[in-house]
């Protein structure tokens, strides 16, 4: 009779599939080595910082105003200012992509300044990556603000007494690096991948191999079954999670302002939703092959373009943005990023920590009713 969960039985399926782990070391070196691999690569590759933009300078006024304002914007650490190619405009330099941008300085720029007149220039952008684009557009503000307190007399720099002046403050990122916010969710998208695989492919193997079937033939309840099997490679993922952790901390200097046991649960349950989900891929499937491709489908897709990655979630269409709650690395990717550079709390992560819960709880139980049916005759 196979009546209640019984520990025991669970308890020797997971020795089991501690063994087997044990005796193939290549999915110690996957869970332990290759996310630390990646992450540290990639967090070095991915950078959202624009940097070294290739500006010509094409200066038709030639004065002292007009150069200072070209070194203004090279001392900003972010443009390469060099002049026109020689017997090249700068518009053709723009064209054989050669140079990002251009600056145009008209003549009388700096006589206009220097009365008081007001003096403009014109800023030519390459639009064809709107990304850089938008990225460049950021920073002028801040070169023409240094561009007016160097150039412009204290009495014209200075706002009047009484007017209204907007200052800006960047919260919980001061320095706007991009790795901060990179580097936590790339371990999101390589740990939710990787837990896929574990369990999609360790089941999909005993299915092809027959071992299953005499499994299944056991005393062994379905939930007896899904516990031995998700256990050991719960300690495995989050194990392979905390030398991310460590990587981010130490490698990285990522701050971490949150409170680690609040990570930690919240880490639990992530890895939960995406063990679970390989193991119900692996249980529809039978086969390693179909069962790598379906977690690459569902697993990395999904976890790079809607989880909030590299595209803002409120960003997207309607239809894409309800579609998300259905993601597990979409709730963990913001937990992560608000407990990292935030310091959030379970009130600010109520929701969460909700939505994992529920999608643990589908997960499970989605894969218990299919081993279930395995069992009936």
């Amino acid at each position: 009779m196979r009546r209640g969960f019984d520990l025991r039985r669970a308890r020797a399926m997971a020795a089991k599939e501690v063994r087997h782990v044990l005796r193939d070391p290549f999915t110690l070196g996957l869970a332990l080595g290759l996310p630390v691999l990646l992450v540290c690569f990639f967090g070095i590759a991915i950078d959202f910082d624009v940097r070294d933009i290739v500006t010509v300078v094409h200066d038709a006024d030639r004065s002292r105003p007009s150069r200072e304002f070209a070194q203004i914007l090279a001392a900003s650490g972010y443009f390469h200012v060099r002049g026109p190619a020689e017997g090249r405009g700068f518009l053709s330099q723009l064209d054989a992509e050669q140079a990002s941008s251009a600056l145009v300085i008209k003549p009388g720029f700096g006589g206009d300044l220097l009365s008081g007149r007001g003096a403009s220039a014109q800023y030519l952008l390459d639009g064809a990556d709107n990304s850089r684009a938008s990225a460049v557009l950021g920073y002028l503000p801040g070169v023409l603000a240094s561009a007016r307190l160097r150039m412009l007399p204290a009495d014209a720099s200075t706002p009047p007494a009484g007017a209204a002046a907007l200052k800006t403050r960047f919260l919980y990122n001061h320095e706007l690096n991009s790795r901060w916010f990179t580097i936590p969710g790339l371990s999101v998208v390589v740990l939710g991948l990787l837990s896929i695989l574990f369990t999609a492919l360790t089941v999909a193997r005993e299915w092809e191999n027959g071992s299953m079937e005499l499994l299944l033939s056991t005393p062994v309840r379905p939930m007896e079954i899904i516990a031995g099997k998700l256990a050991p490679y719960l300690a495995l993922s989050a194990a392979g999670l905390l030398l991310l952790y460590l990587v981010a901390r130490l490698g990285f200097g990522v701050p971490f302002k949150g409170s680690h046991l609040l990570f930690a649960g919240v880490s639990v349950m992530f890895l939960l939703a995406t063990l679970s989900q390989g193991l119900l891929i692996s249980v529809l499937t039978r086969q390693q092959q179909i069962a790598m491709q379906l977690s690459m489908m569902t697993g990395l897709l999904p976890s790079l373009l809607l989880s909030g990655f590299i595209f803002p979630v409120e960003s997207m269409p309607a239809f894409f943005q309800y579609f998300t709650m259905l993601l597990p690395p979409r709730w963990f990717m913001t937990a992560c990023r608000g407990i990292f550079l935030k310091g959030a709390g379970p009130l600010e992560l109520a929701q969460p920590l909700l939505a994992l819960a529920l999608l643990d709880a589908v997960l499970i139980a989605a894969a218990a009713a299919r081993f279930k049916g395995d069992l009936e005759p």
